[in-house]
């Protein structure tokens, strides 16, 4: 970073080059504040995938939350640098798919994830158009703004007014955070986040500044493995084996190894699309013997289970945990392959 140095749209917010790859700051799951503090503001918490935008000068890039290069999955969105014109600016924001009744559903982004081919890529977009949900303001006009507070962040934001044919910038809510949270069960979305007001940017960092809580129980799994189904499914997956870490990989010591835990089998929710495919990645990382360092599958087909590498992500609803560590009534929602398997810990 250069001097500090005044500009009357920042303020005293240092100049700097443009940052390349920044690490989205990261929610900690829990009770949003009882009180209606003015301390802090509360928004939407929207049921996409999480990825960075910088706009430089009519370019334009988006980046996953693994720092990979997503530009190409979203065409519909390169159009946001153009708004943008001559300036330059790092967006935070959720890519959200959302259905006939204007309500996020990640089932509908997974047909956009992983693609590749430029003509599969355009076809989606007819088929299955997404929108980017922007919510905080990184850099801009070469300053650093990651330390003001983050409603000052939000007032540059919405100052640069981007709302356009699929992207927008969604208003926050001073107070209340209880009735949006009832708000957000009754139209059937995710949940909410609640920010400090004076928290700054801190990249890559899961801190209590910003608290998510959902409507229903719901985090990523590691898969490890499959019970195969009955009948024709015999030979395809029945239900997936799912677990969590013990501790984030990115929280260990030098030496220290992780454990990973056996959360229970996932079988709701699964199509026969995605079972014929969930049957061929796995079997691409198939191994003799159990990946699960604490639990194993319990049941009269236990025996038959299929091992594989911890190498791929789902989401899942349940209801609660069970005595014994198992999910109680989980629900297979979505793939996700913005995660690190090594990150996903049990979510109190």
């Amino acid at each position: 970073m250069g001097k500090t140095r005044q500009n009357p749209i920042v303020g005293d917010a240092p100049a700097e080059e443009m940052p390349s790859r920044l690490e989205p700051m990261l929610a900690k799951n829990g009770r949003i504040p009882e009180s209606d503090s003015d301390d802090w503001v509360y928004e939407i918490k929207w049921d996409g995938i999480r990825a960075l935008g910088y706009a430089n000068r009519g370019s334009w890039c988006m980046l996953s939350r693994r720092l990979e290069d997503v530009t190409h999955r979203y065409p519909e969105l390169a159009p946001i640098a153009e708004q943008l014109a001559d300036r330059s600016a790092i967006l935070d924001g959720e890519v959200v798919a959302f259905d006939d009744q204007g309500r996020p559903r990640f089932q509908l982004i997974q047909s956009r994830m992983g693609l590749t081919s430029r003509g599969m890529i355009r076809a989606r977009v007819r088929q299955q158009p997404v929108d980017y949900v922007i919510f905080d303001l990184l850099h801009l006009d070469g300053h650093c703004v990651r330390e003001l507070p983050y409603i000052r962040r939000r007032e540059l934001l919405e100052e640069l007014a981007l709302e356009g044919p699929r992207w927008r910038t969604p208003r926050h809510r001073h107070g209340g955070g209880a009735s949006l949270l009832e708000a957000a069960r009754d139209q059937g979305l995710e949940g909410i986040v609640a920010k400090r007001c004076d928290s700054p940017y801190r990249p890559g960092k899961r801190t209590g500044e910003w608290i998510k809580e959902r409507v229903w129980r719901r985090q990523e799994f590691v898969i490890g493995g499959y019970i195969p189904g009955e009948g024709r499914r015999s030979n395809r997956v029945g239900s997936l084996l799912v677990g969590y870490y013990d501790r984030r990989a990115s929280e260990l010591g030098s030496g220290e190894a992780q454990a990973l835990h056996l959360a229970g089998g996932v079988g709701s929710g699964l199509t026969e699309e995605l079972i014929d495919e969930l049957t061929r990645e796995l079997g691409r990382r198939r191994r003799p013997d159990s990946p699960f360092d604490v639990g194993a599958p319990s049941g009269p087909k236990a025996r038959y289970a299929v091992w594989c590498e911890p190498e791929l992500v789902c989401e899942v609803n349940w209801t609660e945990w069970t005595n014994e560590g198992t999910l109680r009534q989980p629900a297979f929602k979505g793939m996700r392959d913005d995660k690190d398997p090594r990150e996903i810990v049990r979510e109190m």
